[in-house]
């Protein structure tokens, strides 16, 4: 079947989905305040296996997994579990604008791993130049780092090179699991994978949690209760079934030509929400990082 010609109802709903991913960042920073990192990731994995446990009977998928079904959702949870616990982690120990832009870097890890390792998709001189644009932000984020003022007393996180690294090394980990993804799906359902990768996931911060972190008994604060709630049930729940209801009427290409904005959300709400810096370095490496997503996820019209 055709896929159809996107409406004015298709883009808002998937510039919403975009404008919730670019705001997990923020989320993030608000739990992690008074939660440590592996139990937030624990808790928001925990929220969103029981999304999917109700979408996938909605469906009618079945969740017991075959014999070759087990050893994928195991790799594409361990892959959840050092994905989000890098992103994390990161989070804590920098800011959501910073962490917005480095992660979302990921795009370009997949590019290169379909070019270099798959080669199911080959890198062409606008991609290069996506590429080299991306990365040329990237550059600038992390010179960025020392350069906040202290005068800016409503700045609520500082930017950290160990926490912008960990988030970068987390991009580079999503591009692995995104590429994993699509090998797993040949012999796994959507639903049932999601479902199982983040339940192995949850399974795993847990233990980390335990074995690492010390977890007050102080009464949560509303900020970081909504956090939870946001990265459990708008993030994982309402993006996942907005994704699912698009890609059932519209093309991948479609779609993904609108993640430029996630990077351009993200240091918006940064800004907004946690008193983020906007100084000349971090608008112009999001501009070079929106820019550079834009190149890689278009094509000219007669290549279309």
């Amino acid at each position: 079947m055709d896929k159809q010609p996107l409406t004015l109802r298709s883009v808002a709903l998937v510039l919403s989905t975009v404008a919730l991913w670019g705001g997990t960042p923020v989320a993030i920073s608000y739990s992690v305040e008074e939660i440590p990192p592996m139990a937030v990731a624990a808790i928001r994995f925990f929220l969103a296996c029981g999304f999917m446990l109700v979408w996938c009977r909605w469906e009618g998928s079945k969740l017991r997994l075959q014999t070759n079904q087990v050893v994928p959702s195991l790799i594409a949870g361990t892959l959840l579990f050092l994905q989000i616990g890098t992103f994390t982690v990161g989070v804590a120990q920098s800011n959501s604008s910073h962490s917005s832009l480095m992660i979302n870097t990921y795009v370009f890890w997949v590019v290169g791993f379909d070019h270099f390792v798959t080669k199911l998709d080959r890198v062409t001189t606008r991609k290069s130049v996506g590429l080299l644009t991306a990365a040329g932000g990237v550059f600038l984020l992390l010179f960025s780092v020392g350069e906040q003022t202290a005068s800016t007393a409503e700045v609520m996180d500082t930017a950290t090179l160990w926490g912008d690294t960990l988030v970068l090394i987390s991009a580079f980990l999503l591009g692995i699991k995104v590429v994993y993804t699509k090998h797993a799906l040949k012999v796994i359902e959507p639903g049932k994978l999601i479902f199982w990768h983040d339940a192995v996931g949850m399974i795993m911060f847990v233990v980390a949690s335990a074995c690492f972190e010390t977890i007050g008994s102080n009464t949560l604060s509303t900020p970081a209760i909504l956090g939870l709630a946001y990265q459990g049930f708008a993030v994982a729940g309402f993006c996942f079934a907005a994704n699912a209801l698009l890609l059932k009427r519209h093309s991948p290409s479609q779609l993904a030509v609108f993640s430029f904005a996630t990077p351009v959300f993200g240091v918006l709400f940064g800004v907004l929400f946690r008193g983020d810096l906007l100084s000349p370095w971090l608008f112009a490496a999001g501009v070079c990082v929106a820019l550079g997503i834009l190149l890689v996820n278009t094509s000219p019209a007669s290549k279309r």
